[in-house]
């Protein structure tokens, strides 16, 4: 609740009179570096991402890994930009970049580094977290709306989309440099006897790192307010009013979430693997259907898409093809835990259908499932739904050989299935 009221008062107001302020400047050198330098250090700062880091880290050095994820957004997030700029089809720009990441998948592959596909693939979902999501939707609001034109609402989605896409290249390509097996440590899911103890020691952590991500974009506003956007006085405290809320929200719902949630996660897969596949995976889909309706994120999307549609896309549609889809998506993920085969049986088709169901939807549609697919893989995905799935894994395969392969990709699984079940609603328009 305090997440969703700070994203209201300061996170999306601030997006948006970065983006406007900035086109309205005319100088599109000007509007580029600060996009690159938003989407570079944004990234970084993002807690998840510094997760995904260290689970690589006897192969691959995790800040360098770190800077190449960065560098990925910030590339794209310019890219994005220029979309907008430039008025271009998202649908054409996705289907150049997927074809091209599949192409990159091969040789990954060839190159006998397989198991790093389904983490290049997770990467995509966990740099796109609850602090970026709305600032950098409202972005392309802002850029969107200045520009104008008839396409202008269709025009301010996909920012997510394409700032998906960046962290899947950048980690496959350091996939195609490393020798050598990927190792996991499965971390201690055990729940704690001293749970507010627990609680608290985890606070000051969440509530350091949700400092720095967040006061890198509020650092970028200030400084771009100063010399280009001059908002009154009465705007600024309305501002500092909702970024105190968003704070203190994502402090309490992240610290709440690693406590309490990762360690029954974990238990509830073991448990339900142990007692029958058949129930894992109708868990698993049960699961589904009701974890995305709590991330935070889910919440801002719905109300932007709502508003600039002019209620032709509500956020009860919305809500139940994403629960679906999602659904769908760890259901899936249960019998790949299984089977024991690899996530390109679903990521490969998968994304050809998305990319198929362009041509014949609305683009607003492909706009808006592609950028859902980014918001609803976020923290609760993997503080809950992994350590699910990781459970499950180490229930079938004690030895947690398979951990890296099967449980991981769950991510990425997440978000892709919603680019199909929000674009199948355009076929009603």
């Amino acid at each position: 609740g305090l997440f969703n009221l700070g994203a209201d008062l300061a996170m999306t107001p601030m997006g948006t009179h970065v983006g406007s302020g900035l086109t309205k400047s005319k100088s599109l050198k000007l509007l580029v570096i600060v996009s690159f330098a938003l989407g570079l250090f944004i990234t970084i700062a993002e807690p998840d991402l510094t997760v995904l880091a260290n689970q690589v880290a006897d192969v691959i050095n995790p800040t360098l890994l770190i800077a190449a994820v960065g560098m990925g957004v910030g590339i794209f997030l310019v890219i994005s930009v220029l979309k907008i700029v430039f008025k271009r089809q998202l649908a054409s720009l996705l289907m150049f970049f997927y074809m091209f990441l599949f192409a990159l998948t091969g040789l990954v592959i060839i190159g006998g580094n397989e198991g790093f596909l389904a983490l290049a693939f997770d990467s995509g979902g966990v740099t796109t977290g609850p602090i970026t999501v709305p600032f950098i939707m409202a972005l392309g609001v802002g850029i969107a709306t200045a520009i104008g034109g008839k396409r202008s609402n269709e025009n301010s989605f996909g920012l997510i989309a394409l700032c998906s896409v960046g962290p899947i290249l950048a980690v496959m390509l350091l996939g195609m440099t490393i020798n050598g097996e990927i190792s996991y440590t499965i971390p201690d899911y055990s729940i704690a006897e001293d749970v507010v103890g627990m609680f608290f020691q985890h606070l000051l952590g969440v509530a350091g790192e949700v400092l720095l991500a967040l006061g890198l974009i509020v650092v970028f506003f200030f400084v771009i307010n100063w010399f280009v956007l001059k908002l009154p006085k009465k705007k600024i405290i309305q501002i500092l009013i909702g970024i105190t809320f968003t704070y203190v929200g994502l402090v309490i719902f992240l610290t709440s979430v690693n406590v309490g949630f990762m360690p029954i996660g974990y238990k509830m897969g073991l448990q339900l693997s142990k007692f029958s596949p058949v129930v894992l995976a109708i868990a698993g889909f049960i699961l589904g259907l009701v974890v995305v309706l709590a991330e935070p994120a889910v919440h801002v999307l719905n109300k932007q898409v709502e508003e600039i549609t002019d209620g032709n896309v509500s956020k009860k549609s919305m809500l139940i093809a994403l629960s679906i889809g999602v659904g769908i998506s760890i259901c899936l993920s249960m019998i790949r835990i299984i089977f024991d085969f690899s996530i390109l049986y679903y990521l490969v088709p998968g994304y050809f259908i998305s990319l198929g169901l362009s041509f014949f939807v609305p683009r607003m549609y492909t706009a808006i499932a592609f950028d859902s697919g980014g918001v609803a893989s976020g923290p609760l995905t993997s503080t809950f739904i992994l350590p699910f799935a990781i459970g499950a894994c180490m229930a079938l395969y004690p030895d947690g050989s398979k951990v890296l392969t099967d449980a991981f990709g769950i991510v990425a699984m997440v978000a892709m299935t919603p680019l199909i079940t929000i674009q199948l609603l355009g076929f009603r328009s």
